[in-house]
């Protein structure tokens, strides 16, 4: 009987140890099941090759954002097309500036203004939410009643006013566009966090003597992250927009700085001129990096549902 049990026993020790190399924690879990999915995937590598072309293209091109090449000014369209002869890869725009590198700017600006955007709009709504589920009550409705009234206010209206009273520069962009979209970011944080603040974990915290704002900042966002990551990744390509839009009315990036939009805005003109590469190139790389950040985004909220593991 004694040799009977010790067998058991060492079979049930091999069973949990077989069963504990197999499991998972939820973000290996996550990330397994991320990269199963093939438009993620490839929208990631998408986006890097963009990143990596934004901040690497101005090394192999003698020609900076702002320079003229006085050789082909006054006749870009015969003379300032693609051309590996005069090094514009990308061709030139009215003025002679070379818009392979105007390009590489405009993607860099772009993607910090959309990164960045969204990256303020999430801090705050995360707070704010977190803040008025978790305390709820008066606190709860006082926040949320003013949240209804901030998105009743057209937010393009606000954004255009912020810029005309301080100013159109790229700092104010990154301020306005985050400040006015955390508001449906906080509405989902509340909701979640309303759910979290009756679980165990956090009524274990309460009898260990933690505040509040502790128990918010190590415990109710810690666990809201996976939420906050996939609202983020469908965010940034919604900054991007916007600040395209704004720079296509011209009150966004102001010269010699540029951005897609405005490249986009500078090319829809000239296409009558026979210059379609200037609408072409910073339309492909606006186009190309928003649906790498939508399935980026699709991929991320399959990956990270715990509906579907």
């Amino acid at each position: 009987m004694v040799f009977k049990s010790k067998k058991i026993a060492k079979m049930a020790d091999n069973m949990a140890a077989q069963g504990m190399g197999k499991s998972h924690s939820l973000w290996s879990d996550a990330r397994r099941r991320f990269f199963k999915n093939k438009a993620a995937v490839v929208s990631l590598i998408i986006l890097s090759l963009i990143i990596i072309f934004a901040f690497a293209a101005p090394y192999f091109t003698p020609w900076n954002n702002e320079e003229i090449d006085w050789a082909i000014l006054g006749s870009v369209a015969q003379d300032g097309k693609p051309s590996f002869t005069t090094k514009h890869y990308f061709g030139a725009d009215p003025l002679g500036r070379d818009l392979f590198a105007r390009v590489a700017q405009g993607s860099q600006i772009s993607l910090m203004v959309g990164i960045i955007g969204a990256g303020i709009a999430v801090i705050v709504g995360t707070l704010y939410g977190a803040i008025a589920g978790y305390f709820g009550g008066r606190l709860d409705n006082i926040m949320m009643r003013l949240v209804d009234i901030l998105m009743s206010i057209p937010y393009m209206f606000v954004l255009i006013l912020l810029l005309v009273v301080f100013g159109r520069s790229i700092e104010m962009l990154f301020v306005g566009l985050g400040l006015i979209s955390w508001l449906d970011m906080s509405r989902i944080v509340r909701g979640q966090t309303m759910v979290l603040r009756n679980k165990e974990f956090i009524e274990a915290a309460i009898a260990g003597g933690l505040n509040r704002f502790t128990i918010i900042t190590r415990h109710i966002i810690p666990n809201l992250l996976g939420i906050v990551i996939v609202y983020a990744s469908l965010l940034v390509p919604l900054m991007i927009l916007t600040e395209s839009f704004i720079s296509f009315l011209g009150l966004g990036v102001q010269e010699p700085n540029t951005s897609w939009g405005a490249l986009i805005s500078e090319g829809a003109g000239q296409v009558l001129y026979g210059t379609l590469w200037q609408l072409g190139f910073p339309l492909f790389f606006f186009v190309t990096a928003l649906f790498s950040f939508f399935f980026i985004g699709d991929g991320l909220r399959d990956a990270l549902d715990p509906k579907d593991r």
